[in-house]
């Protein structure tokens, strides 16, 4: 009942120190991990999940951070399922498992000291400010939930090993099970092994100092190693062959799945590590020290500790050198005084102590192989039940001493309550990226990363200044950091300051390491450093002239990392603006090779057939796009429209469907509603598309397509008065289009009777294109309208000589002919035959004067409405891009066009705002 008590006790007060965190949001790596890993997408294959790293790596690429931890990533994949990405759902479940872990944990203790000090050191365990990066950022889970099945497995083992009589295989099973599940985890969970032998040796079989010393004098001696009683029951034995053998099988599985490679680091995650002797080794245990403090005095805590947050030690007078060794002799004496101790239980809490604050640290400590950090946080979660164990036995120890209970228990309760509110205070730091990297920055202004995550998070919000400051503070703090000057320069392009742009990237060009004789260059080098290459091809290609010299760039990326897909993409964008189209279509089936199921390839390839006028084989690459990615939202819109343009109606209802799935994603995509505007007009619901078409203006309010085409509908429809309005709006934000024109001329002088306004609508065309035909035309109408019969017929004359092929302007001469004819017949002088001889300027129209002799005697019975639109208009029509900007094209074309559109829509991944993250 009392451990009931003590559970609910522990769990409310992590709910207290850690509710806040539901109103956090992803930061720092929960992007990489969350945001942008596909491996949590329900169409992404399940057995990715066994085949890549943490972050959607696969294991076998060099890239990879070689973390494999895919019951972690299995739970992130639960997550989306049900809560998609917001992140509330992710940050309650890390806050349930570190409930679990703190309630394991005091069981886990009452297995070593009395329970009520296994409750104080949970209750400490349970609100320790160490531990905010691993509950609270969502990518921390690995270390909870590696501490579940690592605090199972110790409480299985302690159940396998109570009797002196069997070895417990059933308990033990299950220790062996929960190992691995731990490993699969987080790779710390293996460590859980050494700490059951040593549970088993000194605690369980009681194994003392003088034991130590007799085995050692029989193996100086050359005799057996022997306890100084010689017994030792056979199911210990059995018990840690078992642990050694599952230790030792763990380990080749994961060496395997590795590939046998280290994950590649570089000197900006950790400087120490290419450090020469003897800086990298006194580096190394400075570090240990600085963990301890962390610990002790969680006060100063970071997110990020790489890059210059630690200074490195060079030499041996460096005065850090005092702390490592004062940090060792402590560790050693702590070490002696347990195995030494002749108080069993007093021995059995420091060492088991001890165990669990080192032994989960090693592997992340550096001392046997380089990690990607420096100092992580999140790392101690598991070391600090050591730690927490540590300190509450010594209260233990200082209360059974002390006169003053009741000030001992003030100060353990103050001391908790400190922890608690520093706890509940930093989980606020994590509530957004500006928010994490800001509280960094207060504590360590040497580390060039956090201010590019500052400037990062300011770009975001579209405050370019405030970003380049931080980014220009970044490049002062580490003048070599590759993406902090690409950052720079992204950030400069993006204020349109291109030549400084072009200088940031070309210094970020130079700083990359150069190749050296016999060594693999891209095992020296940051794929996102790479970027720079693509950013400067980019801002170099916006000028056409420069397009070679871009091709050149990613020529050269591709060079150093062959398998640098990004450069591949990117490539064969400038290959089809350099009209080589069938060499970007190499391009991207060669990046194929590299990476088969990147949709962004597959999307490219499909635009590539378009090109090249093969729209069977374009569907059928960007429905591959959609297979490996159902939301790639360029393949749903332009395989739409495709699908449009085939002109099936059972390919038209597909086509609305992913046009409808775009609207759930992004209700604001006048594009979408556009294109769906167009699907109804094919189904003949007028209703439906004038809906769709006024909500397209309604987001975008010079939409261009829609305002024309909803103006045409409303035309055709009987209702030109209500198209009038949006042909107006249209030609205020597009003075250039000359269809837009023509149907507001026609509404002028055929509904709102408004002569002289359909008179500046046909001038208005005439100067933007002289040889317009319909233009000129309606214009020559214009005037027939006011009488002017000899301008008129002068006009239509330039008319006829511009498009002689046209019967309807030679009818149109006749009847002018004729009416002039009768005009001239009568004798009488009148207002109207003033009006129809009355002089006229040609160039009114661009044309000459008309002498009598060179009239057409043409027979004509009326004369028509003016003609507005050609014979072959269409109300599907699209004359403005997808995704670049607007370009005039003929709504009369509309089928070809649209496909054209898709064509200059390639997905790349220029100027990434990552590049200068890592």
């Amino acid at each position: 009942m009392t451990s009931c008590i003590y559970g609910a006790i522990i769990a409310l007060l992590c709910i207290f120190c850690y509710y806040n965190t539901l109103y956090c949001g992803f930061v720092f790596d929960d992007i990489s991990a969350i945001k942008d890993n596909r491996d949590l997408r329900q169409h992404t294959p399940f057995k990715n999940i066994f085949m890549n790293d943490f972050w959607g790596t696969p294991m076998y690429k060099e890239q990879s951070h070689k973390s494999y931890r895919p019951l972690c990533v299995l739970t992130f994949r639960w997550n989306y399922a049900v809560h998609g990405l917001d992140p509330v759902g992710y940050h309650l479940v890390n806050v349930a498992m570190h409930i679990l872990v703190s309630i394991m944990y005091f069981c886990m203790c009452t297995t070593i000291v009395p329970d009520l000090v296994a409750f104080i050191a949970a209750l400490f365990f349970a609100v320790h400010p160490i531990h905010t990066e691993a509950v609270t950022g969502v990518v921390g889970r690995a270390e909870v939930m590696c501490s579940i099945f690592f605090l199972a497995a110790f409480i299985s083992y302690t159940k396998a090993s109570l009797s002196r009589k069997s070895t417990g295989w059933r308990y033990l099973f299950l220790s062996v099970v929960a190992v691995t599940a731990a490993m699969l985890c987080k790779e710390q969970g293996i460590t859980i092994c050494g700490i059951c032998a040593i549970y088993e040796i000194f605690v369980v079989q009681k194994v003392h100092m003088n034991d130590l010393k007799h085995m050692l004098q029989n193996v100086t001696c050359g005799k057996a190693p022997s306890l100084t009683n010689n017994w030792w029951p056979n199911e210990a034995t059995r018990r840690l062959v078992v642990l050694c053998l599952s230790t030792v099988g763990l380990l080749f599985a994961r060496l395997h799945i590795m590939g046998s490679q280290l994950p590649v680091f570089t000197r900006f995650d950790n400087p120490s590590s290419v450090s020469p002797t003897p800086s990298r080794q006194l580096t190394y245990n400075y570090l240990v020290s600085v963990n301890l403090r962390l610990l002790l005095f969680p006060n100063d805590l970071c997110c990020d500790w790489t890059m210059g947050t630690i200074e490195l030690i060079k030499s041996f007078n460096d005065v850090r050198n005092v702390m490592t060794i004062l940090t060792y002799t402590i560790y050693g004496w702590m070490i002696w005084l347990a195995i030494s101790c002749e108080n069993r239980r007093k021995a059995n809490a420091l060492l088991m102590s001890l165990a669990f604050m080192i032994l989960p640290f090693l592997p992340a400590s550096n001392l046997f192989f380089p990690v990607g950090f420096v100092v992580a946080e999140r790392v101690l979660y598991m070391p600090s039940m050591g730690f927490c164990l540590m300190v509450a036995y010594g209260f233990h120890l200082i209360l059974e001493r002390c006169f003053s209970k009741k000030l001992i228990w003030f100060c353990m309760a103050a001391f908790l309550m400190s922890h608690a509110i520093k706890t509940w205070n930093r989980n606020w730091d994590w509530e957004s990226e500006y928010s994490i990297f800001m509280s960094g920055l207060r504590v360590n202004k040497k580390n060039a990363k956090l201010f590019n995550n500052v400037g990062h998070a300011l770009e975001s919000d579209g405050k370019f200044l405030e970003a380049l400051k931080y980014f220009q503070s970044a490049v002062k703090v580490q003048k070599d950091d590759i993406g902090g000057w690409i950052n720079v320069g992204r950030t400069y392009n993006h204020l349109k300051e291109y030549k400084e742009a072009e200088n940031a990237y070309l210094i970020a060009k130079s700083l990359l390491p150069k190749a050296k004789p016999g060594e693999s260059y891209q095992t020296r080098i940051a794929p996102n450093h790479l970027n720079v290459f693509l950013n400067l091809a980019n801002l170099i290609s916006k000028n056409i002239t420069r397009l070679e010299e871009a091709d050149s760039l990613y020529r050269q990326a591709i060079s150093m990392r062959s398998d640098y897909t990004q450069a591949y993409i990117n490539r064969g964008d400038i290959l089809i603006k350099l009209n080589r189209t069938k060499e970007a279509q190499e391009v991207y089936e060669r990046a194929l090779l590299y990476d088969s199921t990147n949709p962004d390839i597959y999307y490219n390839l499909g635009v590539v057939f378009l090109e090249l006028n093969k729209p069977t084989q374009a569907l059928a690459y960007l429905d591959k796009a959609l297979e490996y990615d159902p939301d790639h939202e360029q393949a749903l819109l332009n395989s739409a429209i495709l699908l449009q343009e085939l002109n099936k109606p059972e390919l038209r209802e597909i086509s609305k469907e992913r046009l409808l799935k775009l609207l759930q994603k992004d209700e604001l995509n006048e594009r979408v509603y556009f294109n769906l505007g167009m699907l109804a007009m094919d189904d003949r619901n007028i209703e439906e598309a004038e809906q769709f078409f006024r909500r397209a203006i309604h987001i975008k309010q010079d939409f261009r397509s829609a305002l024309f085409n909803l103006a045409l509908l409303l035309a055709d429809d009987h209702r030109p008065l209500e198209a009038a309005p949006f042909l107006n709006q249209l030609v205020k934000y597009h003075p250039d289009h000359v269809k837009g024109f023509i149907l507001l001329g026609d509404i002028y002088i055929n509904n709102l009777k408004d002569i002289d306004a359909a008179e500046n609508c046909y001038k208005q065309i005439l100067q933007l294109d002289p040889v317009n035909i319909q233009g000129l035309h309606n214009l020559c109408v214009v005037y027939v309208e006011r009488g002017l019969l000899s301008k008129a017929y002068a006009c239509l004359h330039e008319a006829h000589k511009l498009a002689p092929g046209e019967d309807y302007i030679m009818k149109h001469l006749q009847i002018i002919d004729t009416r002039m004819a009768r005009l001239k017949a009568l004798n009488t002088k009148s207002r109207e035959k003033e009006l129809a001889f009355a002089e006229y300027d040609p160039r009114e129209f661009g044309g000459l004067v008309v002498k009598d002799s060179d009239k057409m005697k043409l027979k004509i019975s009326q004369l028509p409405k003016p003609k507005t639109k050609d014979d072959t208009k269409t109300l599907r029509t699209s004359d403005e891009p997808i995704f670049i900007e607007p370009s005039q094209q003929s709504e009369n074309h509309q089928k070809s066009e649209s496909l054209k559109r898709i064509q200059n829509n390639f997905v790349t991944d220029l100027d990434d705002p990552s590049s200068g993250m890592s």
